[in-house]
């Protein structure tokens, strides 16, 4: 009978994390289950479930919530989603493990102890997310600070502590709810007692992160500069003609339409998504001759992706996946910025001595090389000089390379990005989620240029000021828009405290872990959670 009944429990721990887990994040527009997806599994915890059963059933969900959120991935790769999904979700999932040693020490303990237990849990989250920005590669896809990408109250905080604090706060509200619950259900407080200071620590912080966003986001009367018109182009070029040769001068014909169409409005400046072209702009003439008679014939300077070969046909020929300016007057600008994130499999083999066997899923012959510096793009906007940082593909899920762009002295950050392979799923919208990260914690506008979408620009604060949709409301398609673009004159040329200094409180996180720890090894009372064998 009590096997029985613990499978029932897991059954349902299982089946409310996955569900609220998908939920949370796009494309779904209810992030608010973000702040009770951890609940079911911190409720369980208290119980002190075996450790066998609590860790299958959190890891399972884990591993199947994750495979559900990457599911646009099949488009590329059923092997790599069966793969990826499970990977990712034992690694975010790791956290239950610490979660299930923490919390069934706290009853009974002082309310300082509970207190800093809870923000060292929190803590251990944010190293984990730490962690997927550069372990194995670094996979920092969808942090839990992204789930609340249309939430802009409670994303200023990113501008001190990065997206970390985001998800800080998040799971601490997760904890403070597992906690009141607990002391509501479980230790049948009644009366003055049932309140939880968990509950209220968190909700502390909640409201500290919405007074950040009163102060930084409702006094900005008077302080919008405009900084120009800006036409964001999508050809829509499919995957699966992409890089075939012989249907290059039907994707130029593309191109020559999109941008014609876009130039009619005279925008200030055209911009182009990644790896447009179906030849390299630099070290294949015919690409750059194209794309320079194009300009000429627009007379508006262009922001591109394409392909650069460096010492074409020689032992030492290199590609790059790299970002462009080319003006009317000067042609394909000599300067570029190469991606310093390489996808991989996508556009290089990992450990290729051994996985050399692996095909890449992107038909290009050999791999490319990675950029090594931030090398912003400058150009003449309107009588004035405007450094864009570039961030091609996925970078602007890595917080660090937007912030050395910022450090670099961009004033905008522009991102250039090929969604097209990924399907009409949830992918473009869980990448833009990203972006909006990025724009809170450097205060700088994001411009984001999808081959099919999502295109648009995101302003100072994380809102969503423009997106590139058609007549039908839709993202995906072929056609461009032109956007009206400004600029919050406050943080022109001022960096925000988390640029100036990075992950401050990523180290703070630890600290509080290991805090915790030490503190609650100190005030440990022995307890025996039941083994699997009981």
């Amino acid at each position: 009978m009590h096997r029985h009944a613990d499978a029932v429990v897991a059954g349902v721990v299982f089946a409310l994390t996955v569900l609220l887990t998908v939920v949370s994040f796009p494309p779904y527009k209810i992030p608010e289950f973000a702040y009770a997806m951890l609940v079911p599994g911190i409720f369980w915890a208290y119980t002190k479930p075996r450790l066998g059963l609590y860790l299958k059933t959190l890891f399972a969900s884990q591993a199947v919530a994750w495979t559900l959120l990457l599911g646009w991935l099949h488009h590329v790769t059923w092997v790599g989603l069966a793969l990826i999904g499970p990977i990712v979700g034992a690694w975010v999932g790791s956290w239950f493990l610490a979660a299930w040693w923490v919390l069934p020490r706290l009853p009974g303990k002082s309310i300082p102890i509970r207190l800093v237990a809870m923000l060292g849990l929190a803590g251990v989250w944010v190293l984990i997310e730490w962690s997927r920005t550069w372990l194995l590669g670094g996979f920092p896809w969808l942090p839990l600070a992204a789930s609340q990408w249309e939430r802009a109250s409670i994303l200023q905080v990113a501008a001190y502590t990065g997206a970390w604090g985001i998800s800080f706060v998040l799971v601490m509200m997760n904890l403070g709810f597992g906690a009141y619950a607990h002391r509501l259900f479980r230790e049948g407080a009644t009366g003055f007692n049932k309140r939880s200071q968990e509950f209220f620590l968190a909700l502390f912080l909640l409201l500290a992160c919405v007074s950040v966003h009163f102060q930084e986001s409702f006094n900005r009367r008077g302080y919008t500069v405009p900084l120009a018109r800006i036409a964001l182009v999508q050809p829509s070029i499919p995957q699966e003609v992409k890089w075939d040769a012989a249907r290059a001068q039907g994707i130029l014909e593309v191109l020559t339409q999109v941008t014609l169409a876009a130039a009619a409005g005279r925008p200030d400046l055209i911009i182009w998504p990644e790896a447009v072209t179906p030849m390299a702009v630099r070290g294949d003439e015919t690409a750059k001759t194209f794309v320079e008679s194009l300009v000429r014939r627009t007379g508006i300077p262009l922001l591109l992706g394409s392909v650069a070969i460096e010492s074409p046909r020689t032992d030492n020929e290199a590609w790059f996946n790299g970002a462009f300016v080319a003006t009317p007057g000067e042609g394909v600008a000599r300067d570029y910025y190469a991606k310093r994130r390489l996808v991989p499999f996508g556009e290089f083999v990992p450990l290729r001595p051994l996985l050399g066997w692996i095909e890449k899923f992107v038909p290009i012959g050999g791999d490319f090389r990675a950029g090594e510096t931030s090398a912003p793009l400058l150009l003449s906007l309107r009588g004035q000089s405007v450094v864009f940082g570039p961030l091609i593909c996925y970078e602007d899920t890595f917080p660090n390379l937007a912030r050395f762009s910022t450090l670099s002295g961009a004033a905008v950050l522009t991102v250039l990005t090929n969604n097209g392979w990924f399907g009409e799923g949830g992918a473009a919208y869980q990448h833009a989620a990203h972006a909006v990260l990025r724009a809170v914690e450097t205060r700088r506008p994001v411009l984001r240029c999808g081959n099919a979408g999502w295109s648009g620009w995101i302003d100072e604060f994380g809102g969503v000021r423009a997106t590139v949709t058609n007549e039908a409301g839709t993202i995906y398609f072929r056609g461009s828009r032109i956007i009206e673009v400004s600029r919050d004159a406050r943080w022109i040329d001022r960096n925000t405290f988390y640029v100036e200094h990075g992950n401050w409180f990523v180290l703070a996180c630890a600290v509080l872990a290991a805090f915790a720890f030490a503190i609650l090894k100190m005030n440990e009372v022995p307890v025996s959670p039941p083994t699997d064998a009981e």
